[in-house]
């Protein structure tokens, strides 16, 4: 039995768990701080049986700030074994890392060079990794990048119409949530057995704060709808989405605003936010978009382009076999599933009201060529089995 604790540092929360992973795979505890610089933060860790253990309000006023509640919290327990490894997710690996790697000084010095293709989570996911080095010296510690398993994208699905200078210095479309397309397509494969997994064309829709859709083939990523950057792709929570370069153009050139204000319109007062006015909270705008037209746009203009997306990467596969939804929307909003699944029927895809109605694991009629399932992902896991596995290569 070897006890790995992933790490997930997002820009606004840092979720952790802690596996004993050997011939069985067991969650010791798991917990997350999320609202990092807001007031209204909240910290808190569930045990092996999901039963709560810390439930409390918390305001941290950044990331380091917010690594050092978190290992004090882990270092203050008692009789709590004590990792014998470190997984962390980082958003971006570039060009060059493709798969999991020991974290090494060279390593992390190549990611810091990173940290322009993701202002908003690499240096957050770095302060983590060097948190934990000091916290716990000499435990290995692994990267595992969210990017990595998009790498088999046909080179014409990643390139971006730009001049060759610009494309030499690493910009293209890499695509992200590669993490939770690995644990569904591992979990796919346990339902239904991995042969006819490898023979199916699969959309795996992840629906959450951040929400993108991947097209996979033969049990391979051949395209997904974020780019460059985690701000592409669908409309998200405060991300736009994909958006036409004139707008940031006239924004520059126009309104005179700067970079810094841009990215932080694009990544944080925009998507559900910026359309409803209200809130970033798919639930928010459902309960009160009867009584109020921003609400209704907003959840309108969500579901219009994730359908939207289906069909493109429908066509990208040569057809549909089965559609995953995952992410906190993906799980658990009948309503936006049925929405976006709506007009879908020329594609194979049947909804089965009541079965969606009750988020079923599977919520296609059986008559449907399409079959729609929710799936609960878990990137953490994700994150410990690649840990894991490099731990006991080391070993060897």
């Amino acid at each position: 039995m070897r006890y790995i604790l992933s790490i997930n540092t997002g820009s606004s929360s840092i979720k952790f768990s802690l596996y004993g992973i050997g011939e069985i795979e067991n969650v010791i505890f798991s917990g997350s701080l999320t609202r990092i610089g807001s007031k209204c933060g909240r910290f808190s860790v569930k045990d092996t049986k999901s039963r709560v253990v810390v439930e409390e309000p918390i305001a941290v006023s950044g990331h380091e700030n917010a690594c050092i509640h978190v290992f004090s919290w882990l270092l203050a327990r008692s009789g709590m074994p004590m990792p014998d490894a470190i997984g962390h997710r980082m958003v971006h690996g570039g060009p060059e890392f493709t798969a999991p790697e020991i974290l090494t000084p060279a390593l992390i010095e190549s990611l810091e060079q990173l940290s322009p293709f993701a202002p908003e989570h690499l240096p957050h996911a770095l302060k983590a990794v060097k948190h934990a080095g000091n916290q716990l010296p000499g435990v290995l510690q692994v990267a595992c990048f969210d990017t990595a398993f998009h790498h088999t994208m046909p080179s014409v699905a990643r390139l971006y119409p730009l001049p060759e200078v610009i494309r030499s210095q690493g910009v293209q479309r890499y695509g992200f949530h590669g993490l939770s397309c690995e644990y569904l397509l591992g979990d796919l494969e346990r339902l239904e057995g991995r042969r006819e997994v490898l023979q199916k064309k699969i959309i795996l829709a992840h629906l959450g704060h951040g929400a993108s859709m991947t097209a996979v083939l033969h049990g391979e990523s051949v395209d997904t709808t974020m780019g460059f950057s985690p701000a592409g792709g669908l409309v998200m929570s405060t991300r736009t989405g994909d958006l036409d370069p004139g707008v940031i153009l006239f924004l520059l050139e126009q309104d005179g605003l700067s970079p810094e204000v841009i990215k932080d319109m694009v990544n944080r007062r925009s998507g559900l936010l910026g359309v409803s006015g209200r809130s970033n909270d798919m639930r928010d705008l459902l309960d009160m978009e009867q009584n109020d037209a921003p609400a209704h746009q907003a959840i309108e203009l969500f579901c219009y382009q994730a359908k939207k997306h289906i069909g493109a990467l429908a066509t990208t596969l040569g057809g549909l076999d089965a559609l995953v939804f995952t992410g906190g929307i993906g799980e658990h909003s009948a309503a936006v599933r049925k929405r976006i699944c709506s007009g879908l029927e020329f594609l194979g895809i049947h909804i089965d009201e009541r079965k969606n109605s009750l988020n079923m694991p599977v919520i296609s009629q059986e008559t449907g060529h399409v079959i729609v399932r929710i799936m609960k992902t878990n990137e953490e896991l994700m994150i410990a089995r690649h840990t894991y596995a490099l731990l006991n290569e080391k070993k060897r």
